[in-house]
C-alpha cells in the first residue's frame, strides 16, 4: 500500500480576495461578526458522544478503552462495549518483543471493524526472525447496556487473515459504579486455549498455518473448538488514572508453547493507564506473570473538526423595500431593455467571485432569474446555494421573485434549486428556517437555457497551479513494513474551457527509501502493481500525471467524460465514461471503457509493451445516513474479470472512510499473497485540518498487501462523487448550511 499526502502552495489569484462587493447593504447596524462557528459545525460538535472525558467530580467513565488488540477491551481481552458512533481510535502497544498498531473504526452504532499490523520479534522458526502479520476483525454491539442488563458484543478476530491471532468470542460488560465496570466472556481460538473446557459447536478446529497466503474467511474456524472464560475489572480511580485487573484466556501457545518468544507464567494481567486529554490514553502493564507491556490509544470522532470551522459571514439577505410605498421600483420594465441581462452579469460576476462562485450564465425575466455557477470554494454544495441567493439578493432587482440556482460540475449544469425571494427575507432569521426553506424549495432537474440566455465559454482563470512538498508512504514489506519518500511537487491545469482541461503533475524525490527496495515480483500474473517500486527507482524526476479531458451531458441525467494522457503513474492511454444519475435518485448506474499501456518505469514518455482493454459497469446506491455502497463488475489491468465491492461512510464535514474487496477469476493460488485484493479507503478534507473553507481533501488506501490481481486503473476525474455533491440527497443532508 502506497499513499501520497501533498500540501500545495496555491499560485493563482484564486488564493487571493477578489473585487469589493458592488451592491451597498440594504439595512445598516445588522453587520455580523467577521468570522462566526457555522451552525452545521457547531452542530457536528455538539453531536460528539457523551463518552466524551470530562474531568467534574461526578465524572462517569471515560470512552472505552482499547485493549492490546486496538479494539474495546481491558488489556489483552475484549470488553462489551461499544465505541461511540463514527470514532476512529489507533492503538499501538509492545510486551516481549511483540507491536500490535490497529485502526478501529465504528461504522455504525453497533457495527465496528479493525485493522492490524503486528510486528513479533525472535520468532526464529519457519524462515522468520521477525514475524510480520495483518489481519481484520469485526465486532456486533448484540445488546446495549441498560440498567440491569449488560452490553454483550459478540467479535470474530483475524477474521480474514493468516490466523496467527484467529479468535472469537461473546463478551459481557457492566457498569457496577460510576467508576467500575466488570468484564466477562467466553472465548474460542486464541481467547478459548488457556485453562479450556470441550467444545459447544465442536471439538476441532484448524490450527495457525504460518505458511499460509491468508487472506480467505476462516469459516470452518469459527466458534468451533475448545472454548475458555476470561474477565476482568476496570477502576477509574480518578479523572486521569484508571487499573485494570484481567484474567486471560490466551495461552500464546506460537509464541510460549512452541517458540521461545516469551515465558507466560500467569493468567493475570494488571494495567495503570492515564488519559492526558480527550483524545490520548498512555498505559503500563505486567503482563502473564513474566513481561512488562505499555500502551498508546488515540480516539477521536470525525463529526466534528480538531478547530470550529470558521468562515467569512456572509451578508443578510438583503430585502427588497415596501411594494406598496415604492410601486415603481418593483416594475419590470428594466426586462426590455436589450442589454439588460448583460446588465446583470456585469454586476453579479464580480459580486459572486467574491463569495468563491464563478458565474457560467444567466437567463432573466422580469419576474424570475435562471443562474448557472460553479462552486469554487466550499465543499458543500448547500453552501454555495446559500452565498449564490445572497448574492442575488443583494443586486437583482425587485420585481425578480423566483431563483433558479444551477451548480455547474466540469462545464456541466448538475441540478437546479429553486427559491422565492420572499422565502429567503422572511425566514433566515425565523425559528427552524433550514426546514423551512428547504419544505418550499425545489431540487430538481437542471432546466435547458432559453435561447437568448447569455450564456459564457470564457475561464476567469484559465490557469492554476501549485508547487509544495509530499510525503508517500509504502507499508507492509516483509523487508521493510514502512517506507517513506519525501520529496517536491508541482502541479497545473489549463481550462481551456468550462468543459475541456489539460492538467499535469511533475514529482522530484528529496530523501526517502522506498526506493531502496530491492524486492522482485514473484507474480505470475502480468505486473501491473507489483513493480511499483521500480518507478520509484527510476522515475526520479517523474511525470505522475498528463491528461486531457473533455466533460458534457449528452442526455437528461446523462453525463459523460472522456480522458487521454498519461492517467496514472504507471499507465496512459484513453479512459471514457457515461453516468446515469437523476437528481432525485438513490440509485447511479455507470460504465467505463479503457484502454490503457503500462509506462515505461521512468515515468516519462514511454511506453512498455504491456497493454490491455479494461472497463466496468458500476452500480452506486446511497442507503441513507451518509452510507454509500457501490460495485464495479468488469475487466481489470491484468486481464482478470470480477467485481470490487465497496462500502463507506461520508460525514457532513467531508470525512469518508470505507472498505472494499476485490473477487476476480484469478485464484488464490495465482493471486498470492492475501488471496484477493481489499482495503481501507480514508479521505480527510483539508477544511477539517485547517478550519476554513476548501474543496481540497487527502486521500490514501491502506491495503495489507498489494498483488497484480482486481487493480483497476486509476482514472483522475472520475464522474459519481462530484455530480452526486450536487444532487437532492447531499443538498437536503446538509441543507442547514444555505444560510452559512
Amino acid at each position: 500500500m502506497s499513499g501520497r499526502i501533498t500540501a500545495l502552495l496555491c499560485g493563482t489569484a484564486l488564493c487571493a480576495g477578489s473585487l469589493a462587493p458592488q451592491i451597498a447593504r440594504a439595512q445598516e447596524g445588522l453587520a455580523p461578526a467577521p468570522f462566526l462557528v457555522t451552525e452545521g459545525e457547531a452542530r457536528a460538535a455538539a453531536q460528539q458522544p457523551d463518552y466524551a472525558f470530562r474531568p467534574t467530580p461526578e465524572a462517569v467513565l471515560s470512552p472505552p478503552s482499547l485493549n492490546f488488540y486496538g479494539a474495546p477491551g481491558l488489556i489483552d481481552m475484549p470488553s462489551g462495549e461499544a465505541l461511540p458512533d463514527g470514532q476512529i481510535a489507533v492503538g499501538v502497544s509492545n510486551f516481549a518483543g511483540q507491536t500490535r498498531t490497529t485502526l478501529t473504526f465504528q461504522l455504525a452504532p453497533r457495527l465496528s471493524g479493525s485493522f492490524r499490523y503486528t510486528a513479533i520479534q525472535d520468532w526464529d522458526s519457519d524462515g522468520f526472525d521477525t514475524y510480520y502479520d495483518r489481519s481484520f476483525d469485526v465486532r456486533l454491539l448484540a445488546l446495549e447496556e441498560s440498567q440491569y442488563l449488560p452490553a454483550v458484543t459478540i467479535g470474530l478476530q483475524d477474521f480474514v487473515g493468516t490466523g496467527i491471532y484467529a479468535g472469537e468470542y461473546i463478551v459481557a460488560t457492566k457498569t457496577l459504579t460510576p467508576r467500575i465496570k466488570g468484564t466477562v466472556g467466553l472465548g474460542w481460538g486464541r481467547l478459548g486455549s488457556a485453562n479450556n473446557f470441550g467444545g459447544i459447536v465442536s471439538d476441532d478446529r484448524p490450527g495457525f498455518d504460518v505458511d499460509s497466503r491468508g487472506g480467505e474467511l476462516g469459516t470452518d474456524q469459527w466458534f468451533r473448538g475448545p472454548q475458555s472464560v476470561f474477565g476482568g475489572l476496570e477502576w477509574q480511580v480518578t479523572d486521569q488514572l484508571g487499573v485494570k485487573l484481567e484474567y486471560s484466556s490466551d495461552a500464546y501457545e506460537p509464541e510460549a508453547g512452541q517458540r521461545d518468544v516469551f515465558d507466560r507464567k500467569s493468567d493475570w494481567n494488571f494495567g495503570l493507564e492515564y488519559q492526558v486529554n480527550d483524545a490520548m490514553r498512555l498505559g503500563a502493564y505486567y503482563l502473564y506473570g513474566a513481561e512488562l507491556g505499555v500502551m498508546a490509544q488515540f480516539q477521536f470522532n470525525p463529526k466534528g473538526p480538531p478547530q470550529a470551522m470558521r468562515v467569512p459571514a456572509p451578508e443578510p439577505v438583503a430585502l427588497r423595500p415596501d411594494r406598496a410605498a415604492n410601486p415603481a421600483l418593483w416594475s419590470a420594465d428594466w426586462s426590455a431593455r436589450p442589454d439588460a441581462q448583460q446588465i446583470l452579469r456585469d454586476a453579479l460576476a464580480p459580486a459572486l467571485a467574491e463569495e468563491g462562485l464563478e458565474l457560467r450564465g444567466l437567463s432573466a425575466t422580469g419576474s424570475s432569474i435562471d443562474l448557472r455557477y460553479t462552486n469554487n470554494r466550499y465543499l458543500s454544495s448547500a453552501n454555495g446555494v446559500g452565498r449564490a441567493a445572497r448574492v442575488l439578493a443583494q443586486i437583482l432587482p425587485p420585481s425578480i421573485e423566483t431563483f433558479h440556482l444551477t451548480p455547474v460540475v466540469g462545464g456541466m449544469p448538475a441540478s437546479q434549486v429553486t427559491l422565492r425571494r420572499s422565502d429567503l427575507e422572511t425566514l433566515e432569521f425565523a425559528p427552524q428556517a433550514g426546514a423551512r426553506l428547504l419544505a418550499a424549495a425545489e431540487i430538481s432537474e437542471a432546466a435547458e437555457l432559453p435561447p437568448e440566455a447569455l450564456l459564457t465559454d470564457e475561464v476567469v482563470q484559465p490557469l492554476t497551479w501549485g508547487i509544495g512538498p509530499y510525503l508517500e508512504q509504502s507499508f507492509f514489506d516483509p523487508d521493510d513494513p514502512w517506507r517513506f519518500e519525501i520529496g517536491i511537487e508541482a502541479t497545473a491545469a489549463y481550462r481551456f474551457s468550462p468543459n475541456l482541461t489539460l492538467s499535469g503533475t511533475v514529482s522530484k524525490e528529496i530523501v526517502g527509501t522506498i526506493a531502496d527496495s530491492d524486492r522482485e515480483s514473484n507474480s505470475v500474473l502480468p505486473r501491473v502493481r507489483t513493480d511499483q517500486f521500480r518507478y520509484a527507482q527510476e522515475g526520479d524526476p517523474g511525470i505522475e500525471d498528463l491528461v486531457l479531458a473533455y466533460t458534457f451531458r449528452p442526455g437528461e441525467d446523462i453525463y459523460g467524460r472522456v480522458t487521454a494522457g498519461y492517467l496514472e503513474a504507471m499507465f496512459g492511454g484513453v479512459s471514457a465514461e457515461l453516468l446515469w444519475k437523476p437528481v432525485d435518485s438513490r440509485l447511479g448506474l455507470g460504465v467505463e471503457l479503457n484502454y490503457a499501456r503500462q509506462r515505461d518505469f521512468d515515468q516519462r514518455f514511454g511506453f512498455q509493451d504491456y497493454d490491455v482493454v479494461t472497463g466496468h459497469a458500476s452500480a452506486y446506491y446511497e442507503f441513507g445516513d451518509g452510507y454509500l455502497g457501490q460495485v464495479d463488475v468488469g475487466r481489470y489491468l491484468a486481464g482478470d474479470t470480477g467485481a470490487t465491492f465497496t462500502l463507506s461512510r461520508e460525514f457532513d464535514n467531508g470525512w469518508e472512510l470505507g472498505a472494499f474487496f476485490t473477487l476476480t477469476d484469478v485464484s488464490s493460488e495465482d493471486f498470492g499473497e492475501g488471496s484477493f485484493d481489499k482495503g481501507i479507503l480514508l479521505s480527510i478534507p483539508v477544511g477539517w485540518l485547517l478550519g476554513s473553507p476548501s474543496k481540497a481533501g487527502l486521500s490514501t488506501t491502506i491495503r495489507p498487501v498489494q498483488r497484480d490481481g482486481g487493480q483497476r486503473l486509476s482514472v483522475p476525474g472520475r464522474l459519481y462523487d462530484p455530480v452526486r455533491a450536487q444532487h437532492a440527497r447531499a443538498l437536503t443532508r446538509q441543507w442547514e448550511r444555505v444560510w452559512q
